[in-house]
């Protein structure tokens, strides 16, 4: 595979926008009519708590927890769409049930709400997976993902901040690694392959190689052209030597 298959489209802009959108609309939706519908979130280990597997990655508390969400969550669905378009949709429903459940066995008791754990879903996938490939423009990315979110790591772990759903985080990291190992993607090929590369290589046909002896120093070769101008009996074990002089300044 190479970079042909990493085609631009307009859904790596509009998935994104609309999954982000829907979260505001339905922010919105929730201050505006009253509905109190955090109450849909993760509530661990009991039946009711199971509807928020699947609610709690589209419910936040407040705007501030909401808009920390919508940025990284864009930017991170674009890149899995562009860049792992096959796997797109089931890496993106997947995380959210899988990691998702794994906060529900997990968690503490209180309720679980928010975007985070999808955003470490994709973050974890993207990192790993670039790794794996040891595609250029893939590690590149996993590069990129480390040094805008890198710092996102030491949310996994328990008491580092108040109010926050390290056990939501760890779930996501936990899945995206797991994705990153399951979910095959394309053989990766370089996009320029030298002649040196082939198997069936002899470096005694090369042309340039030629022009060098067995102790990699530069050697002269005769011009065999059919021009009666040219002499082709030169010797190349002469050595071409340059004269200068200076130019005198009035």
């Amino acid at each position: 595979m190479n970079d042909n298959h990493f085609k631009y489209s307009t859904s790596v802009i509009i998935l994104p926008f609309l999954l982000v959108l829907s979260l505001w609309i339905l922010f919105w939706v929730d201050i505006r009519f009253h509905l109190n519908l955090v109450q849909f979130g993760i509530y661990p280990r009991t039946f009711f708590g199971l509807i928020g597997i699947i609610c709690a990655p589209f419910l936040h508390g407040n705007l501030e927890h909401l808009y920390n969400n919508s940025i990284p969550l864009l930017i991170l669905l674009a890149a899995l769409r562009y860049f792992y378009r096959n796997i797109f949709f089931k890496v993106l429903l997947y995380g959210i049930v899988f990691s998702g459940f794994i906060t529900w066995v997990i968690g503490r008791k209180y309720i679980h709400i928010g975007a985070s754990s999808l955003i470490y879903v994709l973050a974890s996938f993207i990192f790993f997976k670039g790794i794996m490939t040891k595609y250029y423009r893939l590690v590149a990315l996993s590069l990129l993902v480390v040094l805008v979110y890198g710092s996102m790591i030491w949310y996994i772990f328990p008491n580092v901040k108040e109010g926050i759903s390290w056990e939501g985080h760890l779930a996501g990291l936990i899945c995206g690694f797991t994705f990153a190992l399951i979910y095959k993607t394309p053989e990766y090929k370089k996009i320029i392959k030298y002649d040196w590369e082939h198997p069936d290589y002899d470096p005694s046909e090369d042309k340039f190689m030629q022009r060098f002896d067995e102790n990699g120093n530069f050697i002269n070769l005769p011009i065999v052209e059919e021009d009666p101008e040219i002499d082709t009996n030169f010797n190349p074990s002469h050595s071409v030597n340059y004269e200068f002089k200076e130019k005198k300044m009035d």
